[in-house]
């Protein structure tokens, strides 16, 4: 296997790592500079990558790269002399869970990978060296594409478009893999070859969520050109070649095409075009608990909608209650929509005479057209009448001004609410000329005076009724980790993104190491905040396993049963130890001498399953590491007693007690004592002889089980002393090496952790959790005015000024390449007196800042899949509702707060009681 440890012999004639890393830079230098579509890169993982940019740097201390895919600072350890990488092994990024179609599928990674923390992406002809000098794999190919709006920028394809194939009618699948650069000829000619059809015999459908939303028969269009999406179902329907039926599926298909968005919507009056029924909703068992006279259903004839669909009328005289047709995937729009039209602030201001606050050559904004078209829309659905409304050419603007929401795909909520508040803030900002302002660093000034001197230069700049009614004001600190510079800025904030973690904590086990004689390894799991440091976890691991005074410990990652990086760097961040890594910690004495980390490795021999042929010696178990003097004189009898005093916890009871003795009564201390050569030699000789082997400089290894006088070299340029033991049967026989054999995860996901997950958790926790002191993260890192460096700085964010209108995103999906996850997590959140007034910095407020929910979007399912709808407080009538696209119905305040809760609306309440202690 290409992760192996290469066996004890001289390894072959090879370049220098200097010559190496010289030769790899030409190259890229060389092959980036031309790269053009087409271009094919490679996959390697970065543990690899890591270990060879370690390599061909260790004689450098401030290596650099002018290419592209090689990072500009590297984690040198300097804590050993580093081999040269064995074998590439990409089977880290390698999906092993398999699929019913692996074959159509080829090598599937995992979903979930990032550049430059999983994975680098090297040119044809680096990786061509590479694999000519290492060999390995496996090979994992990608495609350069033209992306982006022009078509102009580059992209490397890491993940080609994954597709379901459903056969109609014999409902037979396959999972297939496409560059979204293909053709719909190719998806034809793919299909055909998997399912034994010929090209006449199928029709290909896009099939988005189960629907026929468009025939695929245009054979020049990329699958890109027509919005197909990961994990897509495509319908490849087998058709007669007979001519009625021929006939029949022609106008069939010319009248979907016609409008396709809106097929099969009149099966079901409940039926929402994300694929999602209202009984999957809020409005679940509601509209059996109305009575006939809220639930006067008549059906609409929109002449747009020949096909028809069913509205809701409601009885009262109030306006409001109009709902919104779904065009195809549009409850995402429609949802945001209605919490803005009945945001009371908007509905009354764009009711009135808004167009001569329209800013027409603001080059930020959309001319006035996105201002006039939410405003047109937002006077149709408070009109009288109850007549759903089709927001087409609100749609129409949209994808003009926002090409991302165009089509008919599924989107975020947030993400459009977020494009909607700031574009009609530009379209309708009252300042037509902005000046230039340079902020002012606070310079020790009062708060006070620092943050109404922003908000002043904020407002000198843009004003509209956006920042009126939604607009509030953080205050962010900044501290430098290094001279402690302190930055205070304040900056305006339109709507607040709350993380869903119930906690910041993070849970983390680690194995400790006695290296002393004195105890077993044992597994020591500690409590450490989830943006803490190396430095933070060190801490808590020490005061978990009674650490001495003279004592310290040394952390490493362990992979394949080696050391794969020491962390001793303080400042690391924990986010880079994922939960499946698997460390260890050795107790280590304090100590001014200089000295090098002995490392002992455990190999054993393993046997084929015929009991007959017997391979060589495999690494197994978890290394142990000790400390050894590089000023005093080392011989073999030397390494022999450390080694002993290590394993002396393994030594089995009976026979070996006298062994046992020996070995714990030694107590040699090599890296913090002058040794007595005589003494040592004699002590050495009561213990076992192990069966050790010293690998020298040139690879090769020295047997240390005989001759115990003989001096053994040290490498000087290495700061590690690198050593095998070798445990045959006879030995196991004497030693329990179970302790050694099983180390756990930092942390082992499984039932307990999901179910944390999905606890109920408190507004006011997510809030908190916001609001908490972190480091950055390093691609955001601060440059600080005092060091005149970058630096990671820490940064807090608090409360300073709040709007009128506090609209609150719950952070319930995570994204990567391919990959949407979503959070099911119930959020406890108050619909009356929100109480934020201890959140806020300013004390000099004293107003109580309460707060009472109007409006919220809920998402339910899966992102892609689901579906959005909108709950809604009329709050002439003190009634909520439920909007469902077209569909509105009367819910009851206790049915509002469900784990769906997306996006929240706020709205401050005027209270009498003006003052609030400083205390409060």
């Amino acid at each position: 296997m290409a992760a192996e440890v290469s066996m004890c012999c001289t390894s072959t004639s090879h370049l220098t790592p200097d010559e190496e890393r010289i030769m790899i830079r030409d190259i890229a230098l060389a092959s980036q500079a031309n790269t053009k579509e087409g271009d094919t890169f490679f996959m390697i993982t970065q543990r690899w990558w890591q270990h060879w940019i370690e390599y061909v740097n260790q004689d450098h201390t401030n290596p650099s790269y002018d290419g592209s895919s090689f990072p500009e600072h590297c984690d040198l350890s300097s804590s050993s002399a580093l081999k040269r990488p064995a074998g590439i092994d990409n089977y880290d990024l390698i999906d092993n869970t398999g699929s019913e179609d692996s074959s159509a599928v080829g090598i599937e990674i995992h979903d979930t990978l990032l550049e430059g923390r999983d994975y680098v992406l090297l040119p044809q002809e680096v990786w061509n060296q590479l694999f000519t000098w290492y060999g390995g794999g496996p090979t994992l190919a990608r495609k350069v594409i033209s992306s982006g709006l022009s078509q102009t920028e580059f992209a490397v394809e890491v993940y080609p478009l994954r597709l379901q194939l459903l056969v109609l009618p014999k409902n037979d699948r396959s999972t297939i893999r496409i560059s979204k650069k293909e053709t719909i000829g190719q998806l034809h000619l793919k299909a055909c070859e998997i399912f034994d059809l010929h090209l006449d015999q199928v029709r290909i459908w896009d099939y988005y969520g189960h629907r026929k939303h468009a025939l695929m028969n245009d054979m020049d269009k990329t699958l890109d050109d027509v919005n197909l999406q990961m994990d897509q179902d495509i319908l490849v329907e087998v058709i007669n070649n007979t001519n009625s039926a021929s006939s029949a599926q022609e106008n069939g298909s010319a009248q979907r095409e016609a409008n396709p968005v809106l097929v099969e919507s009149s099966k079901s009056s409940l039926s929402g075009a994300c694929g999602l029924s209202a009984s999957k909703g809020a409005s679940r068992g509601n509209n059996n608990e109305l009575s006939s006279s809220q639930k006067l259903n008549s059906p609409v004839r929109d002449l747009e909608n020949p096909y028809g669909t069913i509205g809701v009328t409601t009885r009262g005289s109030f306006g409001g209650l109009t709902g919104l047709l779904n065009l195809g995937n549009t409850c995402f729009m429609n949802s945001a929509i209605q919490c803005l039209v009945h945001t009371p602030e908007f509905a009354r201001y764009f009711r009135e005479d808004y167009h001569r606050e329209i800013n027409w050559q603001n080059p930020l904004g959309m001319v006035g057209e996105l201002a006039l078209a939410f405003g047109e829309l937002l006077r149709k659905l408070w009109a009288p009448g109850r007549t759903p409304i089709a927001p087409r050419p609100f749609k129409s603007k949209l994808a003009r001004f926002a090409p991302q929401f165009s089509g008919h795909n599924q989107h975020d909520s947030q993400e459009l609410l977020a494009f909607l508040l700031d574009g009609l803030h530009e379209d309708l900002n009252r300042v037509k000329h902005k000046p230039y302002i340079k902020s002012r660093d606070a310079d020790g000034r009062p708060d006070e005076e620092v943050a109404d001197e922003y908000w002043a230069n904020h407002i000198a700049r843009n004003d509209s009724i956006i920042v009126d009614v939604c607009q509030g004001q953080y205050k962010s600190t900044l501290v430098c980790p290094v001279c402690n510079k302190v930055s205070v800025t304040f900056d305006p904030f339109m709507y607040l993104s709350l993380p869903l973690q119930s906690t910041t904590s993070r849970t983390m086990t680690v194995t400790v190491f006695s290296c002393d004689g004195t105890t077993l390894p044992s597994p020591c799991t500690v409590t450490v905040t989830k943006q803490g440091r190396c430095r933070d976890l060190i801490q808590a691991l020490s005061n978990a396993c009674s650490l001495k005074p003279n004592e310290k410990l040394l952390l490493v990652e362990i992979r394949n049963h080696l050391i794969h990086r020491f962390f001793e760097d303080p400042l690391l961040l924990l986010s880079s130890i994922k939960d499946d890594d698997r460390l260890a910690a050795y107790k280590i004495p304090k100590i001014d001498k200089n000295t090098k980390y002995l490392q002992l490795i455990h190999r054993r021999r393993e046997q084929s399953s015929d009991s007959q042929t017997i391979s060589g010696w495999k690494p197994y178990g978890t290394p142990i590491v000790s400390l050894i003097s590089s000023d005093d004189t080392i011989t073999r009898g030397d390494i022999q007693v450390i080694v002993n005093r290590i394993l002396s916890p393994l030594l089995l009871k009976g026979g070996n007690a006298q062994h046992a003795a020996s070995a714990e009564t030694s107590n040699l201390n090599l890296a913090s004592n002058s040794i007595n050569k005589d003494d040592s030699v004699s002590k050495a000789k009561h213990l076992p002889t192990l069966p050790l082997l010293l690998v020298d400089d040139n690879n090769a290894c020295i047997d240390l089980s005989m001759g115990e006088e003989k001096v053994v070299k040290l490498s000087p340029s290495s700061a590690t002393v690198l050593v095998y033991i070798d445990w045959s049967q006879k030995l196991l026989e004497k030693y329990d090496t179970h302790p050694l054999e099983t180390l756990p995860e930092v942390l082992k996901c499984g039932p307990v952790t999901k179910k944390a997950r999905i606890e109920p958790l408190s507004l006011y926790t997510c809030l908190e959790a916001f609001l908490r002191e972190e480091p950055l993260v390093p691609e955001d890192m601060w440059y600080c005015p005092k060091c005149k460096e970058r630096r990671q700085a820490s940064k807090k964010l608090d409360l300073w000024r709040l709007p009128e209108v506090l609209v609150i995103h719950l952070k319930r999906f995570s994204y990567s390449r391919s990959m949407k996850h979503k959070l099911e997590t119930f959020v406890n959140f108050p619909i009356h007196d929100f109480d934020l007034t201890n959140y806020i910095a300013n004390k000099n407020n004293p107003r109580r800042q309460l707060y009472e929910l109007y409006a919220l979007t809920n998402h339910y399912g899966s992102m892609g899949s689901g579906h959005y709808t909108a709950h809604i407080k009329i709050i002439e009538e003190n009634r909520w509702y439920n909007f469902d696209d077209s569909h509105i119905s009367l819910i009851s305040e206790d049915e509002v707060n469900t784990a769906a809760a997306y996006v929240l609306f706020y709205r401050r309440v005027k209270t009498d009681d003006a003052v609030v202690s400083n205390g409060a």
